[in-house]
């Protein structure tokens, strides 16, 4: 296993993480979607274990689908911006800016290396 691989696996295990938290302080009304996009995070996990370039463009999209989601809610960036609750901001910073980025950096670099590191079809 790769050095990139186990640190996107890493990285998508943590978004799952915070994302689980996220569920529980979350508002409620939401949960279906949450828990949606949660699955859709560890079936990337799962993916990424068996084969890493299978998910390299799935992960950058969603990521930049949960950056754009996060930014054009108006309630997430009143929460970020007022840290009111502070459990809320502190989740929505690092689970929706901070790993997305790392996740869209790191799947990036990978996918435009994806010949060296022999991630090609065999």
């Amino acid at each position: 296993m790769h050095l990139q691989q186990k640190t996107i696996i890493l990285i998508l295990v943590s978004i799952s993480v915070i994302g689980v938290i996220g569920i529980q302080i979350g508002n409620p009304k939401f949960v279906v979607n949450a828990i949606f996009l949660e699955t859709a995070f560890i079936v990337l996990v799962v993916l990424s274990l068996w084969r890493l370039r299978y998910t390299l463009i799935p992960n950058m999209a969603i990521a930049i689908i949960v950056i754009l989601g996060n930014t054009a809610s108006p309630k997430h960036l009143e929460i970020m911006g007022s840290f009111d609750p502070l459990e809320n901001a502190i989740v929505l910073i690092v689970g929706g800016y901070v790993l997305q980025g790392l996740l869209l950096s790191v799947s990036l670099s990978v996918f435009k290396n994806r010949k060296n590191l022999k991630l090609t079809a065999k």
